[in-house]
Parts: C-alpha cells; sequence; structure tokens
C-alpha cells in the first residue's frame, strides 16, 4: 500500500462538543477524492474519512478515458495522469489466432486528450492526493483522515450525525451533506438498508498484474476462444506503466477461487498464452460480472457517488470512469446549493441525470456480458457466426463486442436543459451533451472552461448584461466550426460548470439567456 495519508489524531477527537463539517465523503478512493478536491477548489469544506491510509494494490481500475482526463485537466492534476499513464487510442479483436478487426477510438484530430490511457488506480489516486495537498496549500478547506472509519451513521432532515472509530477511539461528528464514496460492498448503503438491485453473471475472470520487458504494441488486444484455449474462454491484454501488463483470464463459474489464486496455477496459464516470456507476478485477484444500481442515489442529505451507487462489468472500463462523471456532475451542484446560488431541488437533477448516465452504463455492460459469455446455445451460434462474419465482411464488425468502451452520457430529457434553438446544429454538441474539445490558438477549448457557467460565442459578439464569463471568438477554426456550428454561420452556447451543453441559439437577447441559466441551475422551477 502507497501510505498516503497517515493516521494522526485530530481536534475534533478532543473537543467537548460534536463538531461540524459542512461536506464529509466516505472513501478515499479516486472517486471521493476527485469530489473532495472539486468541492474544495470551489470553497466548500470538505472533509474525507477513510478507514485506511492510501491507496491500494494492484490495477483494478486501469483504463480512464479522454472524459476523466478532461475533468482531471479542469481539477488540476490531468498532465501528471497523462504524463504517467500508456496512452492508446487503438484496439484489436481476435477470433482465435486471427485478428477480427481492429478499431481507432479518436479517429479524429484536434483534441488535447487522448481516447484513453492505462494508469494503475493507485497512481490515479497519489495524484489526485498530491493535487489537493497542493490545493490546501493555496487555500481551498479540504482534509483527509487516514483510519477514520464511519461505524454510524443517522441521517436527519438537515444532514447527519456520524461516529467515526479510530485507532485512538470513537468520536462524533456532524454534518450539512454526507457523499458515500465507499464502493461497491458500502457500509453507508448496508447501514441505511438500502438495496442494490441488478444481475449477478455466473461467470469468473483471473487478474494477473505481471512485470515483463515485451516489444507488444500500446493497444487493447482482446480474444475470443485464443489459441493458448486451455488459459480460458476468453483474454485480455493491456500495457501499463512500469513494464507492467494486465491480463485477464475468462475462467468459468463453477472454480476454486483458492486453487486458481495459487501462484503455479496462475503461471500455467500465463506460459499457455506467452510462452518463453520471462516475468514476475505482481497482483492477482478473481472477479465476477456484476451489473446493478441502487433505485436512486439520494436519501436526504446523504448522496451516494461511484460504486456505492452503481456497478458494471469491467470490461468497457466503465465503472471508475461513471463515477468520475458522477462526481463531475455533482461537485458543482453542490457547491451552489451549499452557497445559496440554487436551491436545493438542484441535487435532484444528479439524481435524474445519473441514473440515466448508469442505466446507459448498464445495458453496454450487460450487452458485452452476453457477447463474452454466452449462455445459451443460440446466443453461442450467434456470437461465433458473428466473428466468422467479421473476418471477411465489414457489415458484421460492429456486432462483435468485447467491451463497448466508456463514453459520457449526453443527458436528453434532463430538466437543466433548454430547447435547443440552433435548427439542425451538430448533434454532438446538443444540449445535454458534453463540450467536444477543439484547439484554439495557444491551447485548447476546454483550457477555457474550469470555472463557472461560460458563453460561448462563435461568429458573434455575446450579448452584454448576462453577468456571465464569456468567450468570444468572431473567427472559429475549422474544428469548432465543424463541432459546434454545422452549417450555421454563428452560434451561442451556455455551458455548464461540468462542461457539459445546457443551451445553445443562433442568437439570443440577454433575457433569453438568463432564462436558460435559471433552468440550469434549478432556479426557474424553485
Amino acid at each position: 500500500m502507497r501510505q498516503l495519508y497517515p493516521y494522526a489524531r485530530c481536534p475534533d477527537q478532543a473537543a467537548g462538543t460534536v463538531a461540524h463539517h459542512p461536506a464529509v465523503v466516505i472513501g478515499g478512493g479516486p472517486i471521493g477524492l476527485a469530489l473532495a478536491l472539486d468541492l474544495g477548489l470551489q470553497g466548500v469544506p470538505t472533509l474525507v474519512l477513510d478507514d485506511d491510509e492510501g491507496a491500494g494494490e494492484g490495477s483494478r481500475a486501469i483504463c480512464f478515458s479522454k472524459r476523466t482526463l478532461e475533468i482531471c485537466d479542469r481539477l488540476g492534476c490531468g498532465d501528471a495522469m497523462v504524463d504517467k499513464g500508456v496512452v492508446w487510442n487503438l484496439g484489436k479483436v481476435y477470433h482465435g489466432a486471427d485478428k477480427v478487426f481492429d478499431f481507432n477510438l479518436l479517429p479524429e484530430g484536434g483534441h488535447r486528450r487522448p481516447a484513453f490511457i492505462n494508469l494503475q488506480q493507485p497512481y490515479f489516486e497519489t495524484y489526485l492526493v498530491a493535487r489537493i495537498r497542493e490545493a490546501i496549500a493555496e487555500g481551498a478547506p479540504i482534509e483527509i483522515r487516514g483510519r477514520n472509519r464511519v461505524e454510524g451513521l443517522e441521517v436527519r432532515d438537515d444532514g447527519a450525525g456520524l461516529t467515526v472509530a479510530t485507532p485512538d477511539g470513537p468520536y462524533a461528528l456532524s454534518a450539512d451533506w454526507v457523499l458515500a464514496c465507499d464502493g461497491a460492498r458500502s457500509p453507508t448503503r448496508k447501514a441505511l438498508g438500502l438495496g442494490f438491485e441488478g444481475k449477478v453473471f455466473r461467470d469468473s475472470f483471473l487478474i494477473a498484474d505481471v512485470k515483463m520487458t515485451a516489444d507488444f504494441p500500446t493497444e487493447r488486444r482482446f480474444w475470443f476462444e485464443p489459441p493458448f484455449r486451455e488459459a480460458g474462454d476468453s483474454a485480455l491484454l493491456h500495457k501499463q506503466p512500469d513494464d507492467i501488463w494486465r491480463i485477464d483470464f475468462q475462467i468459468g463459474w463453477d472454480v476454486d477461487r483458492e486453487a486458481e489464486l495459487r501462484p503455479e496455477r496462475i503461471r500455467a496459464r500465463i506460459d499457455q498464452m506467452l510462452p518463453g516470456a520471462d516475468y514476475e507476478l505482481v497482483w492477482t485477484s478473481i472477479y465476477t460480472f456484476q451489473c446493478r444500481r441502487m433505485q436512486s442515489f439520494r436519501h436526504g442529505r446523504v448522496l451516494f457517488v461511484g460504486d456505492s451507487a452503481h456497478q458494471v462489468s469491467p470490461f468497457g472500463a466503465r465503472g471508475a470512469n461513471g463515477g468520475m462523471q458522477d462526481a463531475d456532475n455533482l461537485g458543482w451542484k453542490l457547491a451552489m446549493v451549499m452557497q445559496g446560488a440554487a436551491p436545493e431541488t438542484l441535487i435532484d437533477s444528479y439524481d435524474d441525470e445519473r441514473i440515466f448516465a448508469t442505466d446507459e452504463n448498464i445495458r453496454h455492460s450487460t450487452r458485452s456480458t452476453d457477447f463474452i459469455t454466452p449462455k445459451s446455445d443460440i446466443s453461442r451460434v450467434f456470437r461465433d457466426a458473428v466473428l466468422h462474419l467479421s473476418r471477411r465482411h465489414d457489415f458484421a464488425r460492429p456486432f462483435v463486442n468485447s467491451g463497448r468502451l466508456s463514453a459520457p452520457a449526453i443527458y436528453d430529457g434532463s430538466p437543466l436543459n433548454s430547447p435547443d434553438a440552433l435548427p439542425q446544429g451538430p448533434a454532438g454538441a446538443r444540449p445535454g451533451a458534453p463540450c467536444p474539445d477543439a484547439p484554439l490558438k495557444g491551447g485548447y477549448l476546454l483550457d477555457h472552461l474550469r470555472g463557472g457557467f461560460v458563453l460561448l460565442a462563435l461568429g458573434q459578439t455575446a450579448p452584454e448584461g448576462t453577468g456571465l464569463a464569456t468567450l468570444s471568438l468572431p473567427d472559429p477554426g475549422d474544428d469548432l466550426r465543424t463541432r459546434y456550428m454545422g452549417d450555421h454561420d454563428r452560434a451561442l452556447y451556455l455551458l455548464r460548470p461540468d462542461q457539459h451543453v445546457a443551451a445553445r441559439w443562433a442568437t439570443a437577447t440577454a433575457d433569453d439567456i438568463t432564462a436558460a441559466l435559471d433552468r440550469a441551475t434549478g432556479r426557474a422551477a424553485a
């Protein structure tokens, strides 16, 4: 383990009264740390309570998407992630020994970040903690307490009371808001007696992180019915930093997990896949596919974020990336509510938007799982037919599903969206969509969208009197025109703090913009 925030006594433990904190995050994993950083950068006093003292071991989450990297850029730690990570855009799919096809996840230029990086979760957490320390030095009101385990939670109308266990005994806290980021086994969820409904798929997968020097290309490689079949029914290979390679083997449901985790058994599988390779076992684990979620992510002043709220199968990299988008969605809303700039009902839109996104992720994840691990004879016949046809026929390749890779949700139908007033505008920048990046002179568009709401004026001057930060580009470049204007010679966008589109027009008045802003902050319905 990397000890990032070792236990130390705090003044709250010796206080004669119950200490109060505006926002308490339970869990110091990537989602809890990102959310605490986001809130702290907005001036919200935030306390993180973690039952350990830092990052764990092993790859666990490794594939971090372009959208996650853009969120990390906004928080100020994206460069560190990309500099350490293994950058990739290309994936290859094999059936047996034959390559079926390959795909490029970022075929167009003009984006600051790649489609994905591979970076072990402990590094991801380490860079978040480093950025939190920088933010604290700059005045951000964030605190992390290691070996502070929440053992009791009393939900109240105006917040919650918490009992916290430490090596020196328990103490009590109160909070206005509690943010449960404590993982798929969420003790918070269990303590409140809340359900976690969905499907557990009857199959098992072995993860092996191995250290070796190899000249394999930097790409995602997936095998259906691999030629090293005795090693598993499917296999996945990813390169990580520090000459660590992540291998996933499909090993079936009725297996002896203890036996499968013995080093000699794992080595036998790897030796079949990589005959003659010189490697060292670094970390191993077994997991099953699960697609589940809570019925609601909000329970009064307790909000569930990341794996505590939902869980999907690892193929597709939708777990940590979906959780980062949860934090991105919630951070600005909670800050506005706590600072009196928006009504508390704005928090309900977190539930609306992220349940919509979660259901989309679960659908994709379930379809991937059904394709990778067919559970009926007819499903296997279909899967195998698609794979055979895909070797020679382009039409069949879209049906091959080795894990549809994570993409950010477009919040179509969100109550925060204004009606689209840019007729036939680019679909990728419609209300609810995350802002497509594009190059500007000396940088990129998303570099300018790291504060609050922003008004983006393309081919025109923004109307005065809105009180909003404005980015005016009278002569947009080709990428901006393609991604934001389409066939229009001008466009005006209202962009949310999480870099999603709230509204767009060909032209608009200050009153139009104010009305859209009120809707996007929940004030119109208050």
